[in-house]
């Protein structure tokens, strides 16, 4: 999944039709691969990787606006899971 399609799902997510905040949002983008990856995760161009990163990037931009928003469980189930996916085929390997 490219970039391109994380943008488009990401303004549908957050209901969200104007390019005025395109630059914020690819930004955002960046920011959520960047921040998965540091938590170990190695992404690939993968459609569930792709939703991981959108997932990642709506939550920051939800935080940003809400004062207290929490991690979704979803998304931490997520992130989580594909950690311990990861971790597991390194070690069937």
């Amino acid at each position: 999944m490219t970039d391109e399609d994380i943008l488009a799902i990401l303004k549908v997510d957050l209901q969200v039709s104007s390019a005025a905040l395109d630059t914020y949002l690819v930004t955002l983008i960046a920011s959520a691969r960047a921040y998965i990856t540091r938590e170990g995760i190695t992404l690939a161009e993968t459609w569930d990787d792709g939703m991981l990163v959108e997932m990642y990037a709506a939550y920051l931009y939800r935080q940003r606006r809400e004062t207290n928003a929490q991690m979704p469980r979803c998304l931490r189930w997520a992130l989580n899971n594909r950690l311990f996916s990861q971790k597991g085929a390194a070690s069937d390997g």
